[in-house]
């Protein structure tokens, strides 16, 4: 039986907020989500952990300061949080760089990020974390959106590679992300390796289909099956052996403020190269992030519109 006719959705105890453009990364049973911003696109210093056994949520210390597109993730049993936004639209790049202690709800501060970014690909390997490309908001442009508005737009992406060792405390660079420039990519580790799926040049119209592994013993970067189409601002998670992407914005010719986000699920087989559609989401979302615990993957928030908005889903897929 194909795995993709195996695989359920299951709605969740809903966040305690509407939240999107969010960090998310499990330790042990409890998810964590961190940063986001709400509905009216107001940026949040939020921190909730979402119990997987009793399906409840609970909030922990905020961030030290509002932030969107924050990179999370977890070693040896903390949190690790690196760069961020502070301002939309993807203005006000941050190198803050925090760890996490659940047991003393504390956040401490580390070695600041070397080069300023959100948006980045952020994973633990080797004890180390690894960040990857993500936007430096270099160029300042500004945009008309459908009701009249004009938004100021950060643009300018990366392809930096910095790594930083939990032990040490200190920063090094790696070999930088092949191809262009990007952010808004998806990452996740696979046999002792990082892969990196599609992302955005700069805006939604820009995305990417391309998948880069980085082999950290040779500190090089080889290519993969490529996703089935160009998507970015997708929610990623392993599964079962299979890297999952999950959604995005948005698809093709699809204005701003309209419901035309991605509902997509692929999966990644990583012994015949491949990806696998595997059932849909419920509906289309981007701006929304994933962990897996138990053999269950959580999806947490994101926005339906493109563009925008936020919502206050929490979504389990499961094999069964």
């Amino acid at each position: 039986m194909p795995r993709s006719s195996r695989a359920m959705w299951t709605r969740m105890a809903p966040t305690p907020a509407p939240i999107a453009e969010v960090g998310v990364a499990a330790l042990d049973a409890t998810v964590h989500v961190v940063g986001g911003s709400d509905e009216r696109g107001v940026t949040l210093a939020a921190h909730w952990a979402y119990d997987t056994a009793a399906d409840a949520w609970q909030e922990r210390r905020p961030l030290p300061a509002p932030m969107h597109h924050v990179g999370v993730t977890t070693i040896d049993g903390l949190l690790y949080a690196i760069g961020g936004l502070r301002a939309n639209v993807h203005m006000e790049p941050q190198p803050l760089a925090l760890a996490y202690d659940p047991a003393a709800d504390r956040w401490d501060e580390l070695t600041p990020l070397p080069s300023p970014r959100g948006s980045a690909a952020v994973v633990p390997l080797d004890r180390c974390v690894h960040v990857i490309g993500g936007r430096d908001a270099a160029i300042v442009d500004h945009v008309t959106v459908p009701d009249g508005r004009v938004l100021t737009l950060g643009i300018g992406t990366l392809t930096a590679h910095e790594v930083y060792n939990v032990a040490t405390g200190e920063w090094a660079q790696r070999a930088p992300l092949p191809g262009p420039s990007r952010d808004h990519m998806g990452v996740a580790v696979l046999d002792e390796r990082i892969h990196v799926f599609g992302g955005r040049v700069n805006d939604y119209t820009d995305m990417l289909e391309r998948h880069d592994v980085y082999d950290p013993h040779t500190d090089t970067w080889s290519s993969a099956a490529p996703l089935p189409q160009p998507r970015s601002a997708g929610a990623f998670t392993v599964l079962d052996g299979h890297i999952i992407y999950a959604g995005g914005e948005c698809k093709p010719g699809g204005a701003p403020f309209t419901a035309n986000a991605f509902d997509d699920v692929d999966a990644y087989d990583p012994e015949n190269d491949r990806w696998v559609t595997w059932p849909s989401l419920p509906e289309g979302r981007h701006a929304f992030g994933a962990a897996t615990v138990d053999a269950v993957a959580y999806f947490v928030g994101g926005a339906l519109l493109c563009g925008g908005g936020a919502t206050t889903d929490v979504l389990a897929l499961e094999l069964v």
